[in-house]
């Protein structure tokens, strides 16, 4: 406890000096973050109700984070009195908070509607849980771990890439390219309305499960398709006053280099592409 007290409070200043060091101009906080063990990697989680998280690794030890609001010409849903002859301040308060324990950094914000950006350095070999709901999207860059990242309203791009992903966008496209896998890790690239584009090393060993209801599936790696016929699956709710359905499932399986773990692939508007990287 003493430890994520004296690292609280060492953000707490950092946060101070950032706020005068740009006063009312760039709207942008500063923070660098020790981890407690930077022997270990750490595991940094973000969560956004608005706005766009940017991660790249690189080879340091700690995690170095810059929170900028964004400036928005009219308030959304807010009336304005007559502002005649008045000149408009820029509101660049980020409320950003950051908590670090054990080698876990936690990083939030306290806008609730009006976005604020999040950049991250993080040492290259880091767990990432990332999240955010409106108005930005999610990159990361370089990054070797576990990561999960979930955006309900922007797309989520993953650039060299290495470890094990999860990756979800509701309303936004899926571009993952992996430099290398983790042996033996399942995996997930999901949207409702976008498409699944995920590179991989030509080697991977990987059960594909893919399903797209409005799209089209495509690879450049032999899938070898499964020839086993999709069990139809009975629904019977007339006891209860609703219908007898019988469903068919769109999901199509097959291997890829004799198989392995399973890598889903899922979207309902879209197209899956799933790819040989260059070596």
């Amino acid at each position: 406890m003493k430890t994520f007290l004296q690292h609280k409070l060492t953000i707490a200043v950092w946060l101070g000096l950032a706020a005068t060091a740009f006063p009312q101009v760039t709207g942008t906080d500063h923070v660098t973050v020790p981890l407690s063990d930077p022997s270990r990697p750490g595991t940094v989680k973000v969560n956004l109700l608005a706005g766009s998280i940017t991660v790249k690794g690189y080879a340091g030890k700690e995690i170095i984070v810059d929170a900028k609001a964004r400036q928005e010409e009219e308030s959304h849903g807010h009336r304005r009195a007559d502002t005649s002859g008045m000149k408009r301040i820029p509101n660049t308060s980020t409320g950003l908070t950051v908590e670090e324990e054990g080698n876990e950094v936690s990083i939030s914000t306290g806008s609730l509607n009006r976005p604020v950006d999040i950049s991250l350095q993080v040492p290259a070999r880091s767990t990432l849980r990332l999240k955010t709901i409106n108005d930005g999207d999610i990159r990361v860059e370089q990054v070797q771990g576990e990561i999960e990242v979930n955006d309900i309203n922007g797309a989520v791009t993953l650039t060299q890439v290495s470890g094990s992903v999860v990756a979800h966008a509701l309303n936004g496209n899926v571009k993952v390219s992996m430099v290398s896998i983790e042996p033996n890790k399942p995996m997930s690239f999901s949207s409702l309305n976008g498409d699944i584009d995920v590179s991989f090393p030509p080697d991977l060993k990987a059960n594909a499960s893919m399903k797209t209801d409005n799209g089209e599936i495509f690879s450049d790696f032999d899938i070898k398709i499964e020839a086993t016929a999709v069990q139809p699956v009975a629904e019977d709710a007339r006891g209860k006053g609703g219908k007898f359905r019988i469903k068919i499932d769109k999901t199509t399986k097959g291997t890829i280099n004799g198989g392995g773990p399973e890598f889903q692939f899922k979207t309902f508007n879209g197209n899956i592409y799933i790819r040989k990287s260059a070596k």
